[in-house]
């Protein structure tokens, strides 16, 4: 789910909820803050301890510690210590500040909007020989996976969790509606029409759903739009924003469902809001994730997913991968880290990440793993999300991407609040965002 910064908090939930329940220090895994790099982390017995800050908790956390615990042992002469202190939200900022005073982890998992914030640190380790040479062929892990993490055309991360965007459907609202559910194909207008009709303020019901506070989380949603009318985030020449006409088109939609009064605005950060709207019953359709299935399941909610709607009749999402940044801190730490996140990555590990922590197969071999297999199976519209990967893009991993995405949340919620014009909102945005990509980098 993501991966917002995520500044998209709500694309982790799935992430953050669960038993809650931690290993002990077992098999060399240890729970710490910090390690010192001294002696380039061999220790007196010839292991390498590793530092690794995981931004997880609950369920992805209980997953992981199992994961390392399992690499431990398969690799006894390296120990890994898992802490960090933070969430990922707020990981990129302890990173920097860490290389800023020259004291940070061996590996952190940075959000994939944040990777290019800090990809061209010289401490940060090129990883293009350690995934082109693992044992699973590059080319053959998804698409957004690779181009998330891939920075100059150097691999500057390793992918660590893969998602997409869908819709997912109240069934029993379509029912009392008397609509149709949607089908893979439906426009963008079917949706906004749908949304309308499904729309009963006097209930408190809406017919879908939008996050208002313009971050991460309220902007990732409209680069599928973008994307399918033949927009870019950033125009190939690199110096303005390749969406100044079709950023107004994409908006039109925003407007069109604000005018219908058939979205739900999240005025708070993370949509949890929104969520639990949907998950009550009062919300016909949602754009999200699969990190959201297992709320969706627990809430008993007959639901059905169906690819986002377009506007050319293509197929179109987006993919917000997250990712594990490894660090230099001399040549036997940063082996050994090399080694873990290549371990990870492979699909026997991959598998158990994705069934237990809520990601999408990095890789088609994961995918073919009767893990995997069994819980696409098991789980009501997550074959969906997975074949979205099919066709599924990134953000670009630029740094002047924060600043642009800042200049559209500003956009879309000025028209969500109809406080100007889609045409209005984008002349501002562009300017905003062409003048941050002038700035040297």
């Amino acid at each position: 789910m993501n991966a917002v910064p995520f500044p998209h908090p709500s694309r982790r939930g799935v992430l953050r909820v669960g038993g809650g329940l931690a290993l002990a220090a077992t098999a060399g895994v240890t729970l710490s803050g910090c390690t010192s790099g001294a002696d380039d982390g061999v220790g007196a017995d010839g292991k390498v301890t590793l530092e690794m800050w995981h931004g997880q908790t609950d369920t992805a956390k209980k997953a992981l510690e199992v994961l390392v615990a399992s690499f431990v042992r398969s690799h006894p002469r390296i120990r890994v210590k898992l802490g960090g202190g933070v969430l990922a939200d707020a990981m990129l900022q302890k990173v920097t500040a860490g290389l800023a005073a020259g004291s940070y982890p061996d590996i952190a998992y940075i959000y994939g909007s944040d990777l290019a914030s800090i990809a061209m640190s010289p401490e940060v380790v090129d990883l293009s020989d350690t995934v082109r040479s693992g044992p699973t062929m590059w080319m053959n892990y998804w698409a957004p996976a690779r181009d998330a993490v891939t920075v100059r055309g150097k691999v500057r991360a390793a992918p660590a969790l893969l998602d997409s965007l869908a819709v997912v459907c109240n069934k029993k609202l379509f029912r009392e509606a008397d609509l149709p559910l949607p089908k893979t194909g439906w426009s963008w207008q079917d949706f906004q029409e749908t949304a309308k009709k499904l729309t009963d303020r006097g209930q408190g019901r809406f017919g879908t759903g939008w996050p208002g506070t313009g971050d991460e989380d309220t902007v990732w949603r409209l680069w599928p739009m973008i994307w399918d009318l033949g927009g870019d985030v950033i125009d190939p020449d690199g110096k303005k924003i390749g969406f100044a006409d079709t950023g107004v088109r994409a908006l039109e939609v925003l407007e069109g469902l604000a005018r219908d009064g058939s979205v739900y605005i999240d005025p708070k950060s993370g949509s949890e809001q929104m969520h639990q709207v949907f998950m009550s019953g009062r919300m016909g359709m949602t754009l999200t994730g699969p990190w959201q299935l297992p709320d969706i399941k627990e809430a008993k909610v007959d639901h059905h997913v169906v690819p986002l709607p377009s506007f050319s009749g293509r197929p179109v999402t987006i993919s917000g991968p997250d990712t594990w940044t490894v660090f230099n801190n001399g040549s036997a730490r940063r082996q050994a880290a090399r080694t873990l996140v290549s371990w990870l990555m492979q699909p026997e590990q991959d598998v158990v990440w994705d069934v237990q922590a809520g990601s999408l197969p990095l890789s088609r071999r994961a995918q073919d793993k009767p893990g995997w297999r069994h819980k696409a199976a098991a789980t009501e519209g997550l074959t969906v999300f997975t074949k979205a990967l099919e066709t599924a893009r990134v953000r670009p991993v630029h740094p002047a991407y924060p600043q642009i995405s800042k200049a559209v949340g500003e956009a879309m919620v000025a028209v969500l609040l109809g406080r100007g014009t889609p045409a209005q909102a984008m002349r501002a945005c562009a300017d905003t965002a062409n003048s941050a990509l002038t700035l040297p980098y």
